[in-house]
């Protein structure tokens, strides 16, 4: 018998490549792979809200590099992350999950703004919500925005979906000699620029103590165990008092 959740309201932080079968576009059959792993999570109760990345369809910086002004090209990618998000809630609605798209980025006829006492209240009332468009200000990855709204929105845990299980010390796809970390501190995180998630989204974190677990999302049943306390993954949190 498991133990107590160990966590009740979380945000999910998803890669836009993780839609795709190789990183561009969407596969339908992998976005509801996913949203059978959010069900299992969602009959449990958990609060859950998310942020999906653009990056299959559009990547802001990638574009200003050919020329488009960064503004634009950012304000762009986060349109894409309006269309997954849109797809993400399909999927999950064909399940029974109940959801809400806000949008930074004002859409009225597609999804609600985001405002934050009425994203808190629709988890309350045991909705999902996926929180699109990013900031609403360019230059901010969806990393940060995850980051940021995880803040406002008081939730116990950041959970980033990586295509593999935890931080290493290299891409372990490419060496298999790289060393998995069961734990690392913010400023160690920060330090070893290991680009799981950009450094202004880790400070935000580090700055208000909010744990962050990086973990595979292609492993079946790991988001759950997650939420009961197994260890899955590399956690990213203070340094524990000795």
């Amino acid at each position: 018998m498991r133990a107590a959740l160990q966590y009740q309201r979380i945000l999910l932080k998803l890669s836009g490549e993780a839609l795709g079968p190789q990183g561009y576009g969407i596969d339908a059959q992998t976005v509801q792979r996913i949203a059978r792993e959010v069900k299992r999570i969602y009959d449990l109760g958990v609060q859950i809200a998310m942020v999906i990345g653009g990056g299959n369809m559009w990547r802001g910086a990638d574009a200003a590099a050919t020329g488009i002004d960064r503004a634009t090209a950012d304000y762009v990618g986060m349109l894409a992350t309006v269309m997954n998000s849109l797809v993400m809630q399909d999927a999950m609605e064909k399940l029974d999950i109940v959801t809400r798209v806000q949008t930074a980025i004002e859409m009225r006829p597609v999804a609600e703004p985001f405002i934050r006492r009425r994203a808190v209240r629709h988890l309350e009332k045991g909705r999902v919500v996926i929180l699109a468009a990013g900031t609403g200000n360019p230059f901010f990855t969806t990393d940060t925005a995850a980051a940021l709204r995880a803040i406002e929105l008081n939730v116990q845990v950041l959970l980033k979906a990586t295509k593999v299980d935890g931080i290493y010390d290299d891409d372990p796809m490419s060496n298999p000699c790289a060393q998995r970390f069961e734990r690392l501190s913010y400023m160690q995180a920060l330090n070893m620029e290991l680009r799981v998630m950009d450094s202004t989204a880790i400070s935000l974190c580090k700055d208000n103590h909010l744990p962050i677990i990086v973990f595979n999302l292609h492993q079946q049943g790991a988001l759950e165990a997650i939420l009961y306390g197994e260890k899955c993954g590399t956690l990213v949190a203070d340094v524990k008092a000795s």
